[in-house]
């Protein structure tokens, strides 16, 4: 008995069925290429924000960027929740194989193919997070910015070439997400949290990017063996993918080592317990990087 490439979806949208996935990867191989154009602008906007704000006052901007982690989130769930089934379910018929190396997911799946290209899209306004930091005047780490451009860049690419394991990819950024945002727009709402949820979400982080190695790894492997007609990924893409989620890797290790293991944060966890402060002094006690870092450390990743 045969089985389907696509789940069983229990109910799809009309926008969902609706998608052609030939027009959108015509119009990304058209015009991916403005991606560098936006990241200069990007850049241009943030660091010369900073420098507009450097003898300004702070904006408090608490209701928009309530609404701003409250939407990401829910848009993270709902991506979540339409792609991982689709993943899932090939894993489990068809094997990490397929997974890694047949473009399916967008070729098709109408549902997992239209979120692919919302997920894809939306790495262009992810942007906005940076702007609530440079606002806000709050530190702006490499990190951050670092992240941002690299994980737009190279999915505005990888569509272009309907790059297999990128469903991996595209699954597990929507899931830390869903855990990222939630926490951050309870944080925003002045709700407390506990503390061990951003090292719990910084974890979640260091893990997908160790998963993205994997999966380059075993995708090089893949391609070596059965050569590009069989499987869907370019020799370049796995070289620029491993190379983007080991730096990445690196600095978020980096970053939790700091934030949590640190002997200043330890110094900043123990001053905290002995003074009844409000969560968000706690949290700067911690690392000023750490809260910062609160309106978006992902992993937009990928």
């Amino acid at each position: 008995m045969s089985v389907e490439i696509a789940p069983n979806y229990s109910y799809v949208f009309d926008f969902e069925n609706d998608f052609v996935h030939q027009e959108t990867r015509r119009w990304m191989v058209k015009n991916w290429t403005w991606v560098f154009y936006y990241c200069g602008i990007y850049m241009l906007v943030i660091f010369g924000g900073q420098h507009l704000m450097q003898n300004r006052p702070r904006f408090e901007l608490r209701g928009l960027l309530i609404f701003w982690n409250t939407a990401l989130a829910m848009f993270s769930i709902m991506g979540a929740c339409r792609t991982a089934p689709e993943l899932i379910h090939v894993l489990r018929h068809y094997g990490l194989f397929h997974s890694v190396c047949v473009p399916s997911f967008i070729e098709n799946d109408r549902v997992s193919g239209f979120w692919t290209w919302l997920f894809v899209l939306s790495k262009l306004p992810e942007l906005g997070d940076t702007l609530f930091i440079v606002l806000r005047k709050q530190p702006l780490i490499f990190l951050h910015w670092y992240h941002h451009i690299t994980v737009l860049i190279y999915s505005w690419f990888s569509y272009t070439e309907y790059t297999a394991s990128a469903r991996w990819f595209i699954v597990m950024n929507y899931c830390v997400h869903s855990v990222m945002y939630s926490y951050y727009a309870l944080k925003a709402a002045r709700f407390n949290p506990p503390r061990f949820i951003p090292m719990i979400i910084t974890s979640l982080q260091l893990t997908q990017m160790i998963v993205g190695c994997a999966i380059n790894i075993w995708a090089h492997g893949f391609l070596k063996n059965v050569g590009h007609s069989s499987c869907n990924i370019s020799p370049m893409n796995i070289k620029l993918s491993i190379a983007m989620y080991f730096s990445y890797f690196v600095l978020f290790a980096r970053f939790f080592h700091k934030t949590y293991l640190s002997t200043n944060a330890r110094k900043g966890k123990r001053v905290a317990t002995k003074t009844s402060t409000t969560s968000s002094d706690i949290s700067s006690k911690l690392s000023a990087s750490a809260e910062q870092y609160a309106q978006n450390p992902k992993v937009k990743a990928q």
